[in-house]
């Protein structure tokens, strides 16, 4: 038993240093009105163009590693390695008001969905023009999700991936989370809030409770975004779409892919048994499930990586 250990261990060691030398890790930069957005293109060398993934991260101060000064997770850089491990370049950034590109919206009252997409339309074009690259692949996560619906019209992107994508408006969504998570006062000051965004007003007043969520500065984003609906964005997307939920996913849950996927009954829909919304295999609950997002050794569910696999193939994007 001791041997099989040793043995597995230095089988799994060389893979790093063997892997390396097929792939190219470079810093990429897009110019956008607002100043300069950061990223890293990760390329498997080849002699031929490779299709390229453009990967756009979830909400709040989420990184082009999916992580955030709360939880390191790695989870879209460990996307992204799987997937050039799949012969499929990928372009992970920050964006605008994030990490390297925080200068490009220091106030983050000058933050919108709008702006986001318009940032996925300016690195699409970048990616289209760049004769190393094939197809181009637009893979949101999270919130990132609705991003790439949205710029998939324009993109010219050849396919969509939906990875943990909410299928109703966000004001649904919140209402669900908070329910059994405020005491009824709270709950009923949450549910005003809500209404007021999403009719677009503004409100200057905020119980300090609610602050971290409601707090004035992130209102104009909170309306912009309360003006979309994932499920028609996802149906006016317009190119091959994959659509991937986990079933341990304790923000979005099942009923959201299926909405999605109703959306447009031409997708491809996986349901991934015991995935959450880290992409991690991690029990329903208890703390592993929470502990999952701040661990970056728990390696990218392999149904998820086998799925997109597939898709990729049935689509002629990848080999058969």
């Amino acid at each position: 038993m001791r041997l099989l250990i040793l043995l597995t261990t230095l089988f799994f060691m060389s893979i790093p240093s063997a892997f390396s030398h097929t792939l190219l890790s470079q810093p990429m930069q897009q110019q956008i009105a607002s100043g300069t957005l950061y990223g890293t293109l990760l390329l498997p060398k080849r002699d031929y163009p490779v299709p390229i993934a453009l990967i756009i991260a979830g909400s709040g101060p989420t990184d082009r590693d999916g992580n955030n000064p709360q939880a390191h997770s790695d989870t879209l850089k460990k996307l992204a390695y799987a997937l050039a491990r799949q012969g499929v370049a990928s372009l992970r950034y920050d964006k605008r008001g994030i990490a390297a590109s925080r200068a490009t919206a220091v106030d983050e009252r000058q933050l919108s969905l709008e702006g986001y997409v318009e940032d996925a339309l300016s690195w699409s074009r970048t990616l289209k023009a760049d004769p190393r690259f094939g197809p181009l692949l637009l893979v949101g996560h999270s919130e990132g999700a609705l991003i790439a619906s949205l710029a998939a019209p324009r993109s010219g992107a050849t396919a969509l991936i939906s990875l943990a994508g909410s299928g109703r408006p966000i004001d649904q969504l919140l209402r669900e989370q908070l329910q059994g998570r405020l005491p009824p006062p709270l709950l009923a000051s949450a549910g005003y809030l809500l209404d007021e965004l999403k009719a677009g007003r503004q409100v200057p007043e905020v119980p300090d409770t609610l602050d971290a969520l409601f707090r004035p500065s992130v209102q104009p984003y909170l309306i912009s975004l309360l003006r979309q609906d994932p499920a028609r964005a996802m149906a006016n997307a317009g190119v091959p779409t994959l659509i991937v939920q986990g079933l341990n996913d304790i923000q979005v849950q099942a009923a959201d892919a299926r909405r999605l996927h109703a959306a447009r009954p031409d997708a491809q829909l996986s349901l991934i048994e015991g995935m959450n919304h880290m992409l991690r295999i991690v029990p329903e609950h208890g703390i592993r499930q929470l502990a999952s997002y701040d661990d970056a050794e728990r390696p990218i569910a392999h149904e998820l990586l086998k799925a997109i696999g597939e898709f990729l193939r049935n689509n002629a994007i990848l080999p058969a």
